[in-house]
Parts: structure tokens; C-alpha cells; sequence
């Protein structure tokens, strides 16, 4: 949620970070439904101090011994005013709200500006393309021939875009969960958290997803309780509604979660195998910063991602997302994008933001420097994408005889497996 005195005092600034954005909304109704609840928190102010007037007037009557009862009706009818006046207040108060919570973030002056991602900037590269001397095939075909891949036996048990992983499918997903944890919380200085995987809808609405992308999740019936999208929305929620101190801070959290998405909207797009899934599985990365902090803190956040994949030896490259590409909470965004050689192309496989205090405004998450409390930036990354690593993995290192090489670093948490064989 955006600072509404920003909104009040310098609306320019808003209108030209949603068209950068190319975000459309009625901005002056925002500020109509603002400007009635100060008048309305004005008038009731001085309700109340005429009221106070009113009941120094009605002690002095009785202590005269004096016929109050004109005076107290008048202020009766005052305090009826003051309550409804309260409630039009309440009224209004969540009007604002809700109008202010469909606003997206202010994109970071050094955001590239663009209607999507063909604005996007590249930063850097790291890695070969694999070059190969057969004709490749890509992570469905290499997993279904080794038969460490499913996609029909997970489609019987839950329907399309979901996956059964078996032997050493299921054991690799497992080994690179286990490798990220150690490296970001052994090397990186990351808290590991397992949270709930599922969340309320006050945990949904302070990490950003609600109200705006209520149909991208999975609600559990009858409850209030949504599957977890991401384990950006419980690590958000760790510190909601508290007060830090300044010295606790960067505080820095991993979490391994399944992810439910619905992939409302994006029927017919990246259907086949892993890519876009109901259910996947992520190593999430979350900081808790100042302001001061938060914009080299995104700098290692990405650093931290990217030792993941050169640890593995997958070439990838990092880009800048413009305005129209970025998620709708975060003021700048890097994604890490691996080369998939079965698509012949980069996929993204992390995506690391800086939201500055926008999660916080809507979580309520301060911290204390002096006297007064500020709202905390708050970062998240993806550290990285199980499924995506898997697609890289079966795809970068296939062989012409349809095995695939285990890179070094995952040898150990593999059992000391070096080749995924069929059999």
C-alpha cells in the first residue's frame, strides 16, 4: 500500500507511476472519498469539543441547583451526531482502504520504463549455452524416457498441470530443496522457516495478493484459509502488526513451500510439462530491512540467488523487468532467467524484488530508530524455482543416450548418484 499523504500532496507523483505503469484507475475518486473523511474527522472533533462545552455547562447547572434538562437534550443530540458521524467515518475509512489496496507500487526511478517485457533491460550473463552433438529434447521427453516423470498418473490423481515425480525425479526435487536450505542459511547467513502452508486472508491481503489476484489462488471452502502461493505471503506475515528495533534489522529468512497457483487466465500458455504448474515446489529468500538498507540488500538477495545456479552450473543471465513486467508490490525487480536448451531460450526461474514499504503499510510492520516508529522495506526472492531447476537440470545435462549428468554439488545430497540412468 502507497504512503495516501503522498496520494494527498503530490498526486503527480502517483499519476505518472501508473502510467509507467500502464495501470488505470480513478485516482480522483481516491481523493474525494479522503477528503470527506477529514472534513467528516473534523466536524466530529469539534462535536466532541462542543460537547465537552456542554457538559462543563450541565455540571455548573446542577451545582446551582438548576433546571438542566434543556442542556441535556441538546447534548444527547450532539452525541447521536458524534456516533453517526463515528460510523460514516468507519465507513469511509475502509472505502479508502479498499481503493487504496488495488494501487500498485511506485516503480524505482531506475526501473526501465515499458509495456511489458520487451522493455526489459539486461544487467549480466554468467555461463556457456550448452552445445550439443544430437538433436535435444526437452524435460518432458528426457523425464518420461527415464521414467523419473509422470504426467499422466499426476493427471489421473488431480487433472491437468500437475506432476508425479518418481524414484530419482522425486529424490533430485528433494536433494535441491535440501542444497538450497544449506547453502542460504550455512553460507548466505538466511534463517530457515517452515510456515504454514496455509494462510488467512489477512495474510494474503498484507503480502499483496488480496484483494488483487483473489482467482490466481486456491481458497479452502467454508474457511478463511488460502493455499499458500508463494512462501513470500507467511514469511511476510512473520512480523505483522509488530514494532522492531532498528538493531535487529536485516533480518533474513529461507523457506521451502509447495506453491499453489490457479493460473487463472492463462490457459493454452506453457502447458506442457513443468513450467506452469497448479503445484510446485520453491526455496523462498526474505529480508526485513530500513529503508537505508534495502536497496543493496536486493543486490545480495540476487547475488544469493544466483550462487544457486552457478553452483550448479547452469548458464543463466539477469534482467531488469520495466514497468509493465514487474509484479504489482515490488518498486524493482531482477529476474534470473536459466537457459532451457529444449526451448532453445532464457525462462525465468527467480524472480527477486525490493517493495519497499509497501508490504509493510499493509501488514503494519514497523520499526523503531528514535521515538517515532517507521514502516520497514521488505524483500523477497525466489531462491530459486524447484520445478524450473529440474527442467534445467534434465535439460542441460542430457546425454545422447538419454541419461542425465547430476552436477557436483548435488552428488552428495543424492546419494552420491552421478547419472540418472532409465532403470
Amino acid at each position: 500500500m502507497i504512503d495516501i499523504r503522498i496520494l494527498r500532496e503530490s498526486p503527480e507523483i502517483i499519476k505518472e507511476a501508473l502510467a509507467k505503469r500502464a495501470y488505470r484507475i480513478d485516482l480522483d475518486a481516491i481523493l474525494t472519498l479522503d477528503t470527506s473523511r477529514r472534513q467528516t474527522v473534523h466536524e466530529v472533533e469539534q462535536l466532541r469539543a462542543e460537547q465537552n462545552r456542554a457538559s462543563e455547562e450541565i455540571s455548573k447547572l446542577k451545582r446551582a441547583k438548576q433546571d438542566a434538562a434543556s442542556a441535556i437534550a441538546a447534548m444527547k443530540t450532539v452525541s447521536d451526531r458524534i456516533k453517526a458521524l463515528e460510523e460514516r467515518v468507519r465507513e469511509t475509512e475502509q472505502q479508502l482502504r479498499d481503493q487504496c489496496l488495488v494501487l500498485p507500487n511506485i516503480p524505482h526511478e531506475s526501473v526501465p520504463v515499458g509495456p511489458d517485457e520487451s522493455a526489459n533491460r539486461l544487467e549480466r550473463s554468467w555461463g556457456d549455452v550448452p552445445q550439443f552433438d544430437f538433436e535435444v529434447r526437452d524435460h518432458v521427453e528426457v523425464g518420461q524416457r527415464l521414467g523419473i516423470l509422470d504426467f499422466d498418473c499426476a493427471a489421473k490423481i488431480s487433472g491437468a498441470r500437475f506432476t508425479l515425480s518418481r524414484g530419482a525425479g522425486a529424490l533430485l526435487e528433494r536433494a535441491l530443496i535440501n542444497f538450497m536450505l544449506d547453502v542460504h542459511t550455512h553460507q548466505h547467513g538466511y534463517t530457515e522457516i517452515l510456515p504454514p502452508f496455509l494462510v488467512s486472508s489477512a495474510c494474503m491481503q498484507g503480502a499483496g495478493q488480496l484483494p488483487k489476484f483473489a482467482e490466481e489462488a486456491f481458497r479452502v471452502e467454508g474457511r478463511d484459509l488460502w493455499l499458500v502461493p508463494t512462501a513470500e505471503v507467511p514469511l511476510t506475515n512473520i512480523h505483522r502488526d509488530e514494532i522492531l528495533s532498528a538493531e535487529q534489522l536485516p533480518l533474513k529468512y529461507t523457506a521451502y513451500t509447495p506453491s499453489f497457483r490457479s493460473e487463472a487466465g492463462s490457459y493454452g500458455k506453457d502447458t506442457r510439462g513443468m513450467l506452469r504448474q497448479h503445484q510446485f515446489n520453491k526455496v523462498e529468500l526474505y529480508k526485513f530491512t530500513t529503508p537505508e538498507q534495502s536497496w543493496d540488500e536486493l543486490e545480495s538477495l540476487v547475488r544469493d540467488a544466483e550462487t544457486i545456479l552457478q553452483r550448479l552450473g547452469l548458464a543463466y543471465r539477469v534482467m531488469t523487468l520495466s514497468t509493465g513486467d514487474m509484479g504489482f508490490a515490488s518498486a524493482k525487480t531482477y529476474d534470473l532467467e536459466v537457459w532451457l536448451p529444449g526451448q532453445g531460450r532464457y525462462r525465468e526461474i527467480s524472480s527477486c524484488s525490493n517493495c519497499t514499504d509497501f508490504q509493510a503499510r499493509r501488514a503494519n510492520m514497523r520499526y523503531r530508530r528514535d521515538k517515532k516508529p517507521e514502516f520497514m522495506h521488505t524483500l523477497n526472492g525466489s531462491g530459486l524455482a524447484i520445478g524450473r531447476t529440474v527442467i534445467a537440470i534434465l535439460e542441460n545435462f542430457q546425454r545422447k543416450d538419454g541419461s542425465v549428468l547430476i552436477p557436483n554439488a548435488l552428488q552428495t545430497y543424492m546419494g552420491g548418484l552421478e547419472i540418472i540412468k532409465r532403470g
